[in-house]
């Protein structure tokens, strides 16, 4: 907890046991811009109030300091939890819940649209490619048929590890 809180709004020097030098937060990090918080629906329920804080008066304060820093950036988060579950059951805080969704966008799993599959894998391979330099690898209709034929329960993270680990693994096209 201590340490995502000094992710998200910073610390004084010494203010932590391991800190030797002031650190500013992603909160101010993003002034003027957007923060992604990621997997919000995973944060503790002291984290959730301290960002609600946050989000409800524009301000924060650094962990060690009693400087009052305004905050000016979009917030931007995500879950792949159910936060009206996650509410009921006292694990998500209805009101940071209500603050955050504001437009909410629902992103089917990638096991609900198979047809992305091919052109997530050739944007995959075709980055992989051009960061070792290498011309893109691509995969034959059998090897696709048989990625649109899997659940992936790791979602589109679990496509781009496969695409990973076979342009490394493999040397030619399959």
């Amino acid at each position: 907890e201590e340490t995502l809180d000094s992710e998200l709004f910073g610390h004084e020097k010494g203010a932590l046991g391991h800190s030797v030098s002031k650190n500013m937060g992603k909160f101010e990090l993003a002034a003027g811009g957007t923060l992604f918080l990621d997997e919000i629906g995973d944060m503790n329920l002291n984290t959730q109030a301290k960002i609600l804080r946050a989000l409800e008066s524009k301000t924060f304060q650094r962990i060690g300091s009693s400087r009052v820093i305004h905050m000016d950036a979009r917030i931007i988060a995500s879950t792949n939890k159910d936060l009206t579950a996650a509410i009921e059951t006292g694990r998500f805080r209805q009101d940071l819940y209500f603050r955050l969704n504001v437009i909410p966008i629902q992103v089917p799993a990638l096991r609900d649209r198979k047809q992305d599959i091919p052109v997530l894998v050739e944007t995959f391979l075709a980055k992989l490619a051009g960061q070792s330099a290498t011309p893109p690898k691509t995969l034959s209709k059998e090897a696709l048929d048989l990625l649109t034929r899997y659940t992936w329960p790791g979602n589109v993270r679990e496509l781009k590890n496969l695409m990973e680990r076979l342009s490394i693994m493999v040397d030619e096209n399959h």
